[in-house]
């Protein structure tokens, strides 16, 4: 992934907004982080519709970045439309969110979530988690293959492709 290669934040809370835009300018990840603010609003940018429908203004992203708690369109409703849209089932989706509950892992990861990432307290928290995301998800050349149901499958190989 290059550094032109857009983020998607999916987040309806403008501290979080604001904190994680923060974290990416001190983790130095230089990738440009586009902002919708709920589920519904995800879905139309993802599949390139009304106001989302240019796309040299908004470029499909090479990450989303999913909030689980979202007014409307919940974060699993997002993710489950992802995986189940043929062109959008190797999109990596990290889960950003609050929630530990284990419930929440386990049900993102059944719909197909690339990872699951608690969001902290703390920015110098945040910007560890994002010096790691940027180290892992924005170098990762290939996107993993996704079987039909959008999980990866036993033989799928997650290493650097060089």
């Amino acid at each position: 992934m290059s550094p032109q290669d857009v983020v998607l934040l999916v987040e309806d809370n403008e501290e979080d907004v604001i904190l994680l835009r923060r974290a990416f300018l001190r983790a130095r990840v230089l990738n440009p982080l586009l902002v919708v603010r709920d589920g519904e609003e995800a879905i139309y940018y993802l599949e390139g519709s009304g106001r989302y429908a240019n796309r040299m203004e908004f470029p499909s992203p090479s990450v989303v970045l999913l909030d689980l708690n979202l007014p409307g369109i919940g974060g699993f409703d997002v993710l489950r439309w992802v995986r189940n849209q043929p062109g959008l089932r190797k999109l990596r989706v990290v889960v950003l969110t609050a929630s530990d509950r284990i419930s929440d892992v386990n049900q993102a990861y059944r719909l197909g979530a690339s990872s699951f990432l608690v969001k902290p307290a703390d920015l110098d928290s945040l910007i560890q988690i994002m010096a790691a995301f940027r180290g892992h998800w924005l170098w990762l050349k290939t996107p993993p293959e996704a079987s039909g149901d959008g999980r990866l499958r036993k033989d799928d190989d997650l290493k650097v492709r060089p």
